[in-house]
């Protein structure tokens, strides 16, 4: 399910939405595959009163957990937009996280070895003010991930200057770092520096 319109600021746009690795449900697949071929045996060896006792006490060790784990994956979201990332977690009580992009200082990854065979891994992002220090974990292709959430990130930071009249020579400035970072083509640079000069 897509994350819903309503929760988007004018102009804002969905540019990534994903949940985590699929790393995070093994553990509660493997619980599950257990206690089916635990059902099994206990329908093949045991009858009458004792079967259903067994039956019941394996499903609610299933409920207890793996369930839990099944939800969490499937509830937990990241979302980044053109202005900030998101992160919803929760079935009943519901916990969100926003880090408005222009904030954020750095964007970093890390992987194990494990990790990096499945495209799994950490990701770290240190923002200015309240917003600190945020771990985002098992991560699907967190290389990735960062380099798109660098390139919003400067996105939005010429936009703002942009349009808080931070003057032609400011702009011209995050222009050229877009360019040199390599975001900006050499065509894109040189048709956004043209177009801006007519402005002034």
């Amino acid at each position: 399910m897509p994350y819903p319109e309503r929760l988007l600021s004018p102009g804002e746009t969905v540019r990534l939405e994903f949940r985590p690795h699929w790393q995070r449900i093994i553990v509660p697949t493997a619980i599950t595959i257990a206690v089916i071929a635990a059902e099994i045996a206990v329908i093949v060896l045991l009858e009458d009163a004792v079967m259903w006792i067994s039956l019941a006490v394996l499903a609610v060790l299933w409920l207890a957990t793996a369930l839990p784990r099944y939800l969490d994956w499937w509830f937990t979201r990241y979302v980044v937009t053109n202005e900030r990332l998101i992160v919803r977690s929760g079935v009943l009580a519901r916990h969100g996280k926003e880090i408005p992009l222009e904030v954020i200082n750095d964007v970093a990854f890390s992987q194990s070895v494990l990790e990096r065979m499945v495209r799994s891994g950490d990701l770290l992002i240190e923002s200015a003010g309240e917003h600190g220090q945020s771990r985002f974990t098992d991560v699907p292709r967190p290389e990735e991930i960062q380099s798109q959430v660098y390139q919003l990130r400067e996105k939005r930071t010429v936009a703002l200057e942009g349009g808080a009249g931070g003057g032609a020579a400011g702009q011209l400035e995050a222009l050229a770092r877009l360019h040199k970072d390599g975001i900006l083509t050499d065509d894109e640079f040189a048709a956004k520096k043209q177009k801006l000069l007519d402005e002034i």
